[in-house]
């Protein structure tokens, strides 16, 4: 008996990593039945073999998204990402990427919005989604000024990002179409975990010599590479007012 009070319970689910994955559902059955999409603001049910995606503001964020798959896939650490569906949802993220220009009325270019997948203590909920938004405008300096020193092999990214040491490699512009950064991590240097494991992107600067795509990745047992956007997007500069009759 004593030794039976001894093992701890098994801890019950934690519902609120569940709203995501609750908020998808709604998404998924009103774009069956009524080819809606409320409260996301796309849905694609996908096809052979392109898998469904959905695409969900923050509440209360307007540049804010996430995309996520509309099957059950729980982080970046589920290993069918490494395949063809972790580059089909990549590619949907990177092309929801207008719907955060839009929010601005163009004032931050669609190749100025970052991506970011944070890892499994680093995310409070439990299906994989990926972050857009702006970059924080420490962020965007430090890419300016060392970005075009990153070369196609992981290594480390020469300054602090939001106070993280990522690792960086370049994906050249001819490539990003066929990229998949999940299998990437896989060569990350170093002990390979997955679920200590965050990363993030972001289209290198308009001046580069060797355009495509910055992606960052780093370790830690809370990593969150969301930390390097800024959910007020203050690289926007302020909003203009609006117009009154």
């Amino acid at each position: 008996m004593a030794g039976l009070l001894a093992v701890p319970a098994t801890a019950a689910p934690d519902p609120t990593r569940d709203v995501l994955w609750m908020a998808l559902k709604t998404c998924v059955l009103a774009k069956r039945l009524a080819n809606r999409t409320f409260p996301c603001l796309a849905v694609d049910l996908g096809e052979g073999d392109r898998p469904g995606s959905a695409v969900l503001r923050a509440p209360g964020e307007p540049t804010h998204l996430v995309v996520m798959p509309t099957d059950t896939v729980k982080g970046l650490e589920a290993p069918i990402l490494r395949g063809p569906r972790g580059t089909a949802y990549w590619q949907a993220a990177l092309a929801a990427r207008r719907y955060v220009t839009e929010a601005l009325n163009g004032r931050v270019p669609e190749n100025d919005i970052g991506l970011a997948v944070n890892s499994a203590k680093g995310r409070s909920q439990d299906q994989l989604h990926i972050h857009l938004d702006c970059l924080r405008p420490k962020v965007v300096e430090a890419l300016n000024a060392h970005g075009r020193g990153v070369g196609p092999q992981w290594k480390p990214f020469p300054v602090r990002l939001a106070g993280d040491r990522f690792l960086a490699l370049r994906v050249a512009a001819a490539e990003v179409g066929a990229f998949n950064p999940f299998a990437a991590l896989a060569r990350l240097p170093g002990r390979r975990d997955l679920t200590r494991t965050s990363l993030a992107a972001v289209a290198t600067r308009p001046d580069d010599p060797v355009p495509g795509l910055i992606v960052l990745a780093y370790r830690a047992p809370l990593a969150s590479a969301e930390d390097i956007m800024d959910h007020t997007c203050a690289v926007a500069g302020p909003r203009p007012p609006r117009a009154t009759g």
